[in-house]
């Protein structure tokens, strides 16, 4: 018999049971590979035959926070990030307040905002890419004729505008996911609140910093976690669009240099790449705690 705020001991073990193939699943695909990379971080080693293991405790660590290249990663990753993310997240909440209006033709609407997000990730930025070319790119021809830029002039050679592109384009696709989490959240607010806030002679204004942004809070906590995880790994964008030249290069696609273009390498940097896969880990950490404590947000 169960008893108010206990449960019978047949029915824990039940659930301890249950639970426990999700485990073993969750422990093989996360917790093992983690753990291996964080092992490899403290050696010299490479997948080439015959290359002996050379332990070096932290010494990949300190190098890698003495090599230019990871510092400038490292900076572009996150100038990335905050532009990409602070951009999304305030057209995804306006376009989740539009789409959250009461209008002929709304289920028409939420559909085609979601195309972008829809199209495949490598699809769209060959797309961009071309658009963006210096030769028959129609956004390059548009911005000469609006008279931004010379005739000729490669944004995706050229050193802050290709990273200001780069975000154009995250920004274009991902908007519209960040628009339908808010949307989500704000369609479980009552319309009664609305209502009363009227009544009371609230502004539009008032009624959205005192009713919809604090109900929101925990959709926006969630939404900002998602998209901040996303963009500290930005790979695909990157590697397609200038594969990390002229100042675009992330931590992640020099994680990918490291690990993939020297894996056989005599150098050995396969501890190397390890350790800044852990690094990445560990900001993405970082980033993920300081949202939920400014936010707020409760794991019960």
């Amino acid at each position: 018999m169960k008893v108010k705020g206990t449960y019978k001991r047949s029915d824990i073990w039940l659930a301890f049971w249950l639970i426990i193939p999700t485990l073993i699943a969750i422990g093989i695909t996360a917790f093992y590979p983690l753990g291996q990379t964080i092992y490899d971080s403290f050696f010299k080693w490479s997948l080439k035959p015959g290359f002996e293991r050379e332990f070096l405790g932290f010494q990949n660590y300190i190098n890698l926070f003495q090599n230019p290249r990871f510092l400038s990663s490292l900076w572009n990753t996150i100038y990335f990030t905050f532009f990409s993310v602070l951009i999304e997240f305030l057209l995804g909440l306006g376009t989740a307040l539009i789409l959250n209006a009461d209008f002929k033709l709304r289920g028409l609407v939420r559909a085609a905002v979601l195309i972008p997000w829809a199209i495949p990730t490598a699809v769209s930025s060959q797309m961009w890419k071309w658009m963006y070319n210096d030769q028959y790119g129609v956004i390059s021809l548009m911005l000469y004729n609006l008279g931004i830029l010379e005739e000729g002039t490669p944004i995706l050679g050229t050193p802050g505008m290709a990273m200001s592109a780069i975000i154009a384009v995250d920004v274009w696709k991902t908007t519209p996911f960040v628009a339908l989490l808010l949307l989500a959240g704000l369609q479980i607010i009552p319309n009664e609140l609305y209502e009363a806030a009227r009544i009371d002679g609230a502004s539009i204004w008032k009624q959205f910093t005192s009713i919809t942004l604090p109900v929101l809070r925990p959709t926006i906590g969630v939404t900002l976690i998602f998209r901040t995880l996303d963009a500290l790994r930005v790979f695909d964008i990157v590697y397609i669009m200038t594969q990390g030249a002229v100042a675009t290069e992330t931590l992640a696609v020099y994680n990918r240099s490291l690990l993939m273009d020297n894996i056989f390498s005599p150098r050995g940097l396969f501890g190397y790449g390890s350790a800044l896969s852990v690094v990445i880990f560990l900001i993405i950490g970082i980033f993920t705690l300081i949202y939920m404590r400014s936010l707020n947000i409760k794991l019960d």
